[in-house]
């Protein structure tokens, strides 16, 4: 496990955002775009070496100060470090860790199993209630919750699909409390998108068809962009839109079982 480590930047009056998992993917799109839209960060993922070359890219690129946090989310110790960063006050939280476990649930580690778990959704909810009262005493700030399109349905994936059901429920409700306070919550559910989220779940994706695939800097401004528009739930791409209304009578036809040869995948 990777012990908590903070690395502060020199102070500016720009708005500050946290970003969990930010040095690829979709993480690394939210730190860009945010970046690019005048905040500095505060960076909080295990690998120290890539947290430091994000923050200096984020620096040459974009003028943006970057405090870096060494932090484990699946571990006790990693989340309240995390959390005591929060206190202290961010203008925007970005909730973006969480990983995918393949196989059958039954044959699956059980550590793994409360890993996924605590980085899917503790951290979640942990992270979320140490921003919100200085948030709430500012009266605005904006927590955008990745989600997955895998959360508005049953899928076959059902500790992943349900963890990020949770999130998406949590954040609607949420949402709906703290609008009144001017904080925005949005639960963001991308589909596919090319990065290295199904290689770490060791998911095949080959057959995915091209037109499924969601571009992470496009998926990160419309979270953001979702948020500022108080909507609860952002689903990118038309066709990720109409498979919310489609997909959970499919895949009780199913049975989340395989068809023809194609396995159903996770998003």
């Amino acid at each position: 496990m990777t012990d908590p480590v903070a690395v502060p930047s020199a102070p500016t009056h720009r708005p500050i955002a946290l970003v969990t998992g930010p040095t690829s993917g979709l993480g690394a799109s939210f730190a860009r775009v945010l970046a690019e839209r005048g905040h500095d960060l505060v960076l909080v993922a295990r690998n120290e070496e890539r947290l430091r070359t994000t923050a200096e890219e984020l620096a040459e690129s974009y003028g943006a100060a970057a405090e870096i946090l060494v932090a484990d989310l699946a571990t006790n110790e990693g989340r309240d470090a995390t959390a005591a960063r929060l206190t202290q006050g961010v203008d925007v939280l970005v909730n973006n860790a969480g990983f995918l476990t393949d196989g059958e649930f039954w044959d699956a580690d059980l550590d793994l199993l409360r890993a996924q778990l605590a980085v899917n959704v503790t951290a979640v909810l942990e992270l979320t209630h140490a921003a919100l009262p200085a948030m709430r005493a500012a009266g605005r700030g904006t927590v955008v919750n990745v989600a997955s399109v895998s959360g508005l349905f049953a899928g076959p994936a059902s500790t992943y699909s349900a963890s990020k059901s949770w999130v998406v429920k949590f954040s609607e409700g949420l949402g709906h409390k703290l609008a009144a306070d001017g904080i925005r919550v949005v639960a963001l559910c991308p589909g596919f998108m090319d990065t290295e989220f199904h290689a770490r779940g060791d998911q095949d994706v080959s057959g995915v068809p091209k037109a499924l695939w969601l571009d992470t800097d496009e998926v990160a401004r419309a979270g953001l962009d979702d948020a500022a528009r108080g909507r609860l739930v952002s689903i990118p791409g038309r066709r990720y839109k109409v498979c919310r209304q489609s997909c959970h009578e499919r895949s009780l036809q199913r049975g989340g079982s395989e068809r023809n040869g194609t396995p159903a995948r996770a998003f």
